[in-house]
């Protein structure tokens, strides 16, 4: 109905004149007929039957626009109804600079013996009370490379950043990096020079450093404080205190308490006792238990609210750092929290998201299949136009050779070189923790050595499900600071399955690329033992036959007549292989030490010539290791 000649010939897979051709000897003009035209009923129905077709009439489908039922930030509030609120902080900067150390000096708390490996696993969010009364929230971000992610993170939610630099060791990786996260955020910066209390401390040098970065301090005509202090002594630290909070006045930093709540996720968990857990910095609005919550494509109705010392809270206001308990499912790290006002609404919001998020992976897979069948087609036409000249024994002889080395190869030879991989299955505490290990995993560059995939990645402890799909799959589970119960255990080792527990980082790392390596195949090093130069060459009879011998002293080492040989001709290699004869004047031997005179010959007909020099050389297996390098 309404069908144009184009749609036809497009529905058929045909092109515009083969409907012409059907429609050949009726009485429509083809002189007037363009690919625009609309086609009668029967003329649709001739063209399909002529083209050896069948049709079938269907309902034309009309594809409604789905009204928009996702929730927005609000716009900014009336002026005159924001209040002042305290200032977000994050403390930035390079491993082991004293990060956790100035938070815990800060708090009076002991987190830097909990955190394992002396490296912070991932954000923590504190609200500190000053000793002028001003309230800070701190959030605390890991120094390592491999938590990158997470700093960024960590800069976009926050309003003011500490950028820790120890005095000893000056600006290093981590610490430019932390420089550009705030500069992209558009976050100002206070330097805390820290460890200003050991002797090779050279606080002037740091503040020198960072001016190669466009960090320039007040004592060089910029508007960057530089405090310097000892965090592990406490040194100095109102004086940081004091000029965070002369800063944040400075910023004039406000929100509206009255409004729905707004926020950010930092972090979430999944908790035993309380199930999906997120900390949320409240940066609009104050959030009440009861509220309804939207971040992505999950929504909370508020049970629980706890505060950074695990204490219940009826409500938090803006700049608040809060855990909140009562998630349906458990939203990603940095999602948007927006309150709505009913369940109904959040689960329409829910619905709304993932219904955009499906087709937007629909047009994507759907371009990636395309581009697919491209790349085979092109592969196709270029194999068949290399083999359109050949007769069809010829093509047959052609695709023999193109194989001859797989099918040589013995059937669990080919199967290891085809199938050498390493499924993983990865469970972290936390959302961040799991993210890092999925962004160190993308680095993986030895694809070529063996296939890493990642076939499922989750927050929590392990759990019977994970150890049945890696059996599946073959494969082995990675778990970062969770832990299996013994039944796990014991599950996991009856079926063989690998189960790497770890609460440092770069030693699950090593465990992984241990695991990598023992998939690999062994290399073969040849070891030379032994060097004869070629004195002389003659012929001796061997039945009918005249064998080729060449007499040889040994300049270094020994030969072996059990092992392989090769003979170097200039910088070429002329021939590898076993010897047929080694004689000691006319003693067959088996060695022959450095300094003595030999006569042998070998597997092949080789033409010896006085001044080649004959190697003799061991094959060994050496372990392969694999060449990936994750930054640890």
């Amino acid at each position: 109905q309404g069908m144009t000649a184009a749609a036809l010939s497009a529905a058929m897979n045909k092109d515009f004149d083969h409907v012409l051709e059907a429609l050949l000897n009726t009485s429509v003009d083809l002189d007037s007929l363009h690919p625009d035209s609309v086609l009668e009923e029967r003329w649709i129905k001739e063209v399909v039957t002529r083209s050896g077709m069948k049709f079938k009439w269907a309902k034309l489908s009309e594809r409604k626009e789905r009204p928009n039922k996702d929730a927005q930030r609000r716009p900014p509030a009336d002026p005159s109804v924001l209040v002042s609120r305290p200032p977000v902080v994050t403390i930035m900067g390079h491993v082991d600079h004293g990060k956790t150390t100035l938070l815990d000096s800060l708090r009076k708390s002991q987190i830097v013996s909990t955190e394992a490996g002396g490296i912070t696993q991932h954000i923590g969010a504190f609200l500190v009370q000053v000793p002028t009364g001003e309230k800070i929230t701190f959030l605390d971000t890991p120094g390592h490379s491999a938590f990158s992610s997470m700093r960024a993170r960590g800069a976009n939610a926050t309003d003011i950043i500490i950028l820790v630099v120890a005095a000893d060791d000056g600006v290093m990786n981590q610490t430019i990096e932390s420089i550009q996260h705030a500069k992209r955020a558009g976050v100002p910066i206070i330097v805390a020079v820290n460890k200003c209390d050991k002797p090779q401390a050279d606080p002037q040098r740091v503040k020198q450093e960072l001016l190669a970065h466009n960090v320039v301090c007040e004592e060089f005509g910029g508007d960057v404080q530089a405090i310097h202090i000892s965090a592990l002594k406490g040194d100095n630290l109102l004086a940081l205190t004091e000029a965070t909070v002369a800063l944040a006045e400075v910023l004039e930093l406000k929100a509206d308490p009255s409004s729905p709540m707004e926020g950010l996720v930092i972090e979430s968990r999944t908790d035993k006792g309380k199930g999906p857990v997120t900390t949320a910095i409240v940066q609009r609005g104050t959030l009440k238990r009861g509220c309804v919550l939207v971040a992505g494509r999950c929504w909370a109705k508020v049970r629980f609210l706890f505060d950074d010392n695990a204490q219940v809270v009826t409500e938090a206001g803006p700049s608040t750092a809060v855990q909140v308990v009562g998630w349906k499912e458990l939203p990603s790290a940095g999602e948007t929290i927006l309150e709505v006002e009913s369940e109904q609404r959040a689960r329409e919001v829910v619905e709304w998201r993932t219904h955009e998020e499906e087709q937007q992976k629909l047009l994507e897979d759907q371009s990636a299949i395309d581009l697919k069948q491209k790349r085979h087609l092109e592969e196709y036409q270029q194999e068949r136009s290399g083999l359109t000249h050949l007769s069809w024994r010829q093509r047959k002889v052609a695709l023999y050779q193109a194989n001859k080395t797989r099918f040589a190869m013995r059937p669990s030879e080919r199967t290891q070189s085809e199938q050498l991989s390493l499924p993983l299955i990865i469970k972290g505490d936390v959302d961040g923790s799991v993210e890092t290990l999925l962004n160190i995993l993308d680095t993986y560059d030895a694809q070529q050595q063996c296939q890493l995939e990642v076939v499922h990645f989750g927050i929590g402890d392990i759990s019977e499900k994970d150890v049945i799909m890696a059996e599946t799959f073959g494969g082995s589970i990675y778990g970062f600071n969770v832990a299996a119960a013994r039944p796990i255990q014991e599950l996991a080792a009856k079926k063989d399955i690998p189960l790497c527990l770890h609460s440092v980082i770069y030693k699950l790392l090593e465990q992984l690329k241990e695991e990598l390596s023992s998939k690999l195949p062994p290399l073969v090093s040849q070891d030379v033992i032994g060097e004869a130069t070629v004195l002389t060459t003659f012929y001796v009879s061997v039945g009918k036959k005249k064998v080729p011998v060449a007499g040889c002293r040994v300049q270094k080492g020994q030969l072996d007549r059990r092992l392989r040989f090769r003979l170097i001709r200039g910088r070429d290699v002329v021939w590898e292989g076993s010897l047929t004869a080694l004689k000691h004047h006319k003693d067959d031997v088996q060695t022959v030490k450095t300094g003595k005179e030999c006569g042998l010959s070998a597997d092949g007909d080789v033409d010896f010539r006085a001044g080649d020099v004959i190697e003799c050389f061991e094959e060994v297996e050496v372990p392969q290791i694999t060449s990936w390098d994750p930054g640890f």
